[in-house]
């Protein structure tokens, strides 16, 4: 199996500057995206720094030996990453007096075969869409999460909730952070999207849906997403980082030269 990586972010329509940040090594498998709060550019700050660093990490384990990793050790390296760079964030915020309080969520993915593992903190998302059906398979750590959980709203009353993007867990925010981490299995034409609240807070997940699961590259699905959201308002930067589980072309010509080597004797 093989992997087509395509990531996109814009300011949106009413945000100055952009807190968002993501990056994908293709070599690697690893996609990751932030979206970072906090006064002024803290946010900014923040983001680039869990990009950064857990982009120099995790390609440098992955390159090491990584890719033959267990999903277990793939699992912890995951978890040593995200700790470290949580540490990293929230120094620097306590060290700066521009960068107090400042944070930002994290979806972390990495990509291996036929298996995803995959890392979140906050209310950024990762969404799957299998054949037809987009499914998300990341669980948001936000207040209005935990009151849907309760049976305290309904899920129609948290689309107008007014504290619907107060998270839960974030890094940078205290000196230890949780993560949660899941293995996935991969089929061969499964899309993903991991996207900051800027896409998911703007467009319904059928609409999210109805563009992915239409024809183009994934760098015209992306910016479709974009200008989607910025259709709908554009309140909030917007990321989308989008990853292809495809058939691996050698290993079928592979398989077709080895059944031809048979069928013709």
């Amino acid at each position: 199996m093989i992997y087509d990586f395509c990531g996109q972010t814009d300011a949106g329509m009413t945000r100055k500057n952009n807190e968002d940040a993501l990056a994908f090594d293709a070599s690697t498998g690893l996609c990751i995206l932030a979206d970072g709060m906090g006064g002024y550019n803290a946010g900014e700050v923040a983001s680039a720094m869990a990009v950064a660093f857990l982009k120099s990490e995790m390609t440098h384990w992955l390159s090491q030996g990584g890719r033959q990793a267990t999903g277990r050790e793939v699992h912890r390296a995951l978890e040593i990453c995200v700790e470290n760079a949580n540490h990293s964030i929230f120094n620097a915020a306590n060290a700066n007096p521009a960068f107090a309080g400042m944070g930002t969520t994290l979806v972390v993915g990495v990509f291996q075969e036929g298996r995803l593992l995959l890392g979140h903190v906050g209310d950024s998302r990762c969404y799957r869409l299998r054949g037809q059906a987009l499914q998300q398979i990341t669980k948001d750590h936000s207040l209005i999460q935990e009151q849907l959980d309760a049976g305290l709203i309904t899920a129609e009353q948290a689309l107008n909730a007014l504290h619907r993007n107060l998270v839960t867990r974030a890094l940078g925010i205290e000196a230890m952070t949780l993560v949660d981490v899941n293995e996935h299995r991969v089929e061969v034409g499964d899309l993903y999207l991991m996207c900051s609240d800027g896409l998911s807070d703007m467009l319904a997940d059928e609409s999210i849906a109805r563009i992915v699961r239409g024809a183009g590259t994934l760098a015209h699905k992306a910016g479709q997403l974009i200008d989607a959201a910025n259709a709908a308002g554009g309140r909030d930067n917007i990321s989308v980082l989008l990853a292809h589980a495809k058939e691996d072309p050698s290993r079928r010509g592979l398989l077709s030269r080895i059944l031809g080597k048979y069928g013709g004797d």
